[in-house]
């Protein structure tokens, strides 16, 4: 696990997918962006590849996947029906859409179940387990505050669900249950109130709330970024 201080997963996240497709010798490469309405463009510069979108249908979102260049196709609706097929994708990219949606487990299924043997998995989520991921669930009044807190272009406010998958510990379970590999394992700063006008506030607001659980809520990081393989062969407990 490393320390990242900063939003450099999407950097991160790009030269793996790059790793991707050199790994296919030339061959079009197939990425699910799923989240694609929260997520930020990939960076696919001379990659040959082909993008395919899904998220919930809510008006923000929709208008945000409009806008996306980098989409192929996108589709919106229950992510638990979203079409998916199996064993379609080289590359599954997940941002910011576990944290905000029900039945999180089961749609993180179908989407493992999408990947090719040997394809990669890349998950951005907030972390259940920090002190802001516990203030983003927990707080009244998330819209007003978000108005003050975050970055005028700052997306949502979206639903804080925050199931149990949501956290590293959550997570790593997942992966070891599905015979998955973790190959990265990253701790962010990325959260739109920590970033905003306010950010120094909100950074003490986190340790606060750290103290008071008795260090059980990381102040340090809101997001966890982790780089996970499924294997390529058959013995392997795939979905």
């Amino acid at each position: 696990m490393s320390d990242v201080r900063l939003t450099t997963a999407g950097g991160v996240f790009s030269q793996r997918i790059r790793e991707q497709w050199n790994e296919q010798l030339g061959r079009r490469i197939d990425i699910l962006a799923a989240g694609c309405g929260r997520g930020a463009p990939l960076e696919l510069d001379q990659i040959d590849a082909r993008v395919t979108g899904v998220d919930e249908d809510r008006p923000f979102l929709r208008a945000a996947t409009v806008a996306r260049p980098d989409l192929d196709s996108w589709s919106l609706g229950d992510m638990r029906s979203v079409p998916l097929m199996p064993r379609s994708y080289d590359v599954v990219c997940v941002e910011f859409l576990l944290e905000r949606i029900p039945h999180a487990e089961l749609v993180l299924d179908r989407m493992v179940n999408g990947l090719r043997p040997g394809g990669l998995l890349l998950i951005r989520m907030r972390d259940r387990k920090s002190a802001y991921g516990f203030l983003d669930r927990k707080v009244p009044f998330r819209k007003p505050l978000r108005r003050w807190l975050a970055p005028e272009d700052a997306a949502g406010p979206l639903p804080s669900i925050y199931e149990p998958v949501t956290s590293r510990e959550g997570v790593h379970s997942y992966c070891m249950m599905r015979g998955l590999m973790i190959a990265e394992d990253h701790s962010l700063i990325s959260g739109p109130a920590r970033l905003g006008p306010h950010g120094g506030l909100v950074a003490g607001v986190c340790r606060t709330v750290s103290r008071l659980s008795g260090g059980r809520l990381a102040p340090d990081h809101d997001e966890i970024a982790l780089v996970v393989r499924k294997p390529q062969h058959h013995f392997a407990r795939l979905i």
